[in-house]
């Protein structure tokens, strides 16, 4: 029999957590986080596919290593399955999602919607983004929306959680119990203003934060000196965004074309000199967290391993920043066998059976 793990439901490990003071959502993350451990979050290739195995095997790779799991929403304007859908399929399976919500391609009431759907599936965690602009994606004739921005996105969430109503102003018969998130990049210019604009997405909602990749360190060690010095860490968790680079020659190119991406000469450099540079690029990743989990006031890290997702566990448990905790994974349970059948039988079996032939067969 399979023991219950921490921060499990012990009615079924897709069903919410109980609520607890203080808290004004009912899932795993907001939990780590007021606990005062340190937590790990990382994202999902969201995948160009219809088949729910793909994203339930690119899920699989993070049990028990991490916390929660962005699904991302069309990050970099391409479409690909929706964060919507990548979280229902997460959270049935027990997974804790943080639901991407990005302004450019839905308006305020396409939004709203999104929200209150995600919450009754069990999303317990939203990032609230502007989004990239249309042309940054492979289909630049889109039309883009933003209608809200990540600042009035935060807004319209919180007002829909504290006060049970939609921007409209009419009530909400269950609002939703929502942990709210945002994005930050405490290396784009101005340098001086990083720290106000957090300010002002605490003002908004953010209860947490994820950045932008460090791999300018000393940068960001003053970024968190100004934000400590304003108070905000005493108001929201700020979760360092990490991840290894394949090659010294993935890193010039995300430098020339990737915007907001700060990548020292230092850090080519020390890739350039490796004998084994995607090996280096962890490491790197691995150097990189055992500094800033030292400076106070960083609540955890968002690792992102685009295509290296392979390497999440590993740097995890090479950098030591869960000091022995072991966040919930996903066990095998008695019934999967049964799904999975269930599944292929529907998928793939001879599709002329009649609806006589299969109401028989299910009785």
């Amino acid at each position: 029999m399979i023991g219950r793990q921490p921060d499990e439901n012990p009615a079924g490990i897709h069903l919410p957590l109980d609520p607890l003071p203080g808290h004004t959502s009912r899932g795993r993350l907001e939990r780590v986080l007021r606990r005062g451990e340190f937590a790990v979050t990382t994202e999902l290739n969201p995948p160009d596919s219809a088949d729910p195995e793909d994203v339930y095997n690119r899920a699989r790779i993070f049990d028990g290593w991490v916390d929660a799991i962005n699904a991302v929403d069309a990050s970099g304007a391409n479409c690909h399955m929706s964060s919507v859908g990548i979280c229902a399929l997460l959270t049935r399976m027990g997974y804790a999602p943080i639901m991407q919500i990005a302004c450019r391609d839905r308006n305020r009431i396409s939004i709203q919607g999104d929200v209150l759907g995600g919450a009754a599936m069990g999303v317990a965690n939203m990032l609230c983004l502007t989004g990239d602009g249309v042309q940054a994606g492979d289909q630049p004739g889109a039309k883009p929306v933003f209608d809200l921005d990540c600042m009035s996105l935060l807004e319209t969430c919180r007002i829909m959680r504290d006060n049970g109503k939609f921007l409209s102003g009419r009530k909400l018969t269950t609002p939703p119990q929502l942990f709210l998130g945002a994005a930050i990049n405490p290396f784009a210019p101005p340098i001086d203003f990083r720290p106000y604009r957090l300010g002002k997405k605490i003002a908004a909602g953010a209860q947490f934060v994820q950045s932008q990749y460090c791999f300018d360190v000393p940068m960001f060690r003053a970024y968190m000196q100004k934000v400590r010095d304003l108070g905000y860490t005493e108001k929201c968790f700020i979760l360092c965004g990490v991840g290894p680079l394949a090659s010294a020659k993935t890193a010039k190119w995300i430098r020339s074309n990737v915007p907001g991406i700060h990548i020292p000469d230092q850090i080519v450099k020390r890739l350039e000199g490796a004998q084994d540079q995607k090996k280096e690029g962890k490491q790197l990743c691995i150097d990189i967290i055992n500094e800033v989990k030292e400076i106070p006031g960083v609540s955890g890290v968002h690792v992102m391993a685009y295509r290296q997702e392979e390497y999440v566990a590993e740097i995890v448990d090479e950098s030591g920043v869960l000091k022995g905790r072991r966040p919930w994974k996903r066990e095998i349970r008695r019934d999967d066998q049964l799904v999975a059948d269930r599944l292929d039988h529907i998928l793939h079996d001879d599709l002329t059976e009649t609806q006589v032939d299969m109401v028989k067969t299910a009785h």
